[in-house]
């Protein structure tokens, strides 16, 4: 569908700290089909799902979405990981998760299987005895909640300017209030979900940022949009 050059183009890595989400919907505004936005997949959405995970350089995504949506380990493709040592990046970026009770299982392939220890970002309330804490480099930023714009400053203190969230609507809505969102990836797949489902952001209120269109692709109906800030 589309090269890595093409890929590349469209979503470059900035030369200054960016974090960018992405996200898929339903053309009504459905985040999930039955539970898991696998439901809401098409063609051209894994390629770009892949490649924004390519060039970032650490991931970052909510414990709830890690259980929800079964998360592996963050490894890439091979020719994924090639273009990184090439381009003088690490061969794996680092995986970040966002919890609060620290209620992970070290035996989720994320944990079991992961090339590199992954970051949990907590706050100083957290549980001590976690078992979690034995998997991965478990931080706390934040007294009672976890501190989302400290925890972007620690992942920018490591190199990762580059950051990438996945979700879910909790986190992304709670970054969005903090202001720390630069760019939103979307995928608009062509189905009309209706029900309950939750859009892709939820949280506080807080006044709207303007965002600007960068590019918009389609392929087989579905519709990959591109938004960072003016």
């Amino acid at each position: 569908m589309f090269s890595r050059d093409e890929l590349l183009a469209r979503y470059p890595r900035a030369d200054h700290p960016v974090l960018r989400a992405n996200f898929i919907a339903s053309a009504d505004g459905a985040v999930a089909v039955d539970g898991l936005s696998a439901g809401l997949q098409g063609p051209g959405d894994k390629e770009i799902f892949d490649h924004l995970r390519t060039v970032c350089d650490g991931l970052v995504v909510a414990a709830g979405t890690v259980r929800a949506e079964r998360y592996d380990a963050l490894r890439l493709t091979g020719a994924g990981r090639a273009w990184r040592v090439s381009a003088g990046l690490p061969e794996f970026p680092l995986m970040v998760i966002v919890s609060g009770s620290l209620d992970l299982d070290p035996e989720q392939l994320i944990f079991s299987d992961a090339p590199i220890r992954p970051i949990v970002l907590t706050h100083r309330g957290a549980p001590a005895s976690a078992p979690v804490r034995d998997v991965a480099e478990v931080i706390a930023v934040g007294d009672d909640e976890v501190d989302l714009a400290a925890g972007v400053r620690l992942l920018h203190g490591r190199g990762a300017t580059q950051v990438l969230c996945e979700g879910g609507p909790g986190l992304f809505g709670a970054l969005i209030a903090a202001d720390l969102v630069d760019e939103l990836c979307l995928t608009v797949a062509p189905l009309l979900a209706g029900g309950q489902v939750g859009r892709i952001a939820h949280g506080p209120p807080g006044s709207p940022r303007r965002m600007s269109l960068r590019h918009s692709l389609t392929h087989q109906d579905m519709l990959f949009l591109r938004y960072a800030r003016s």
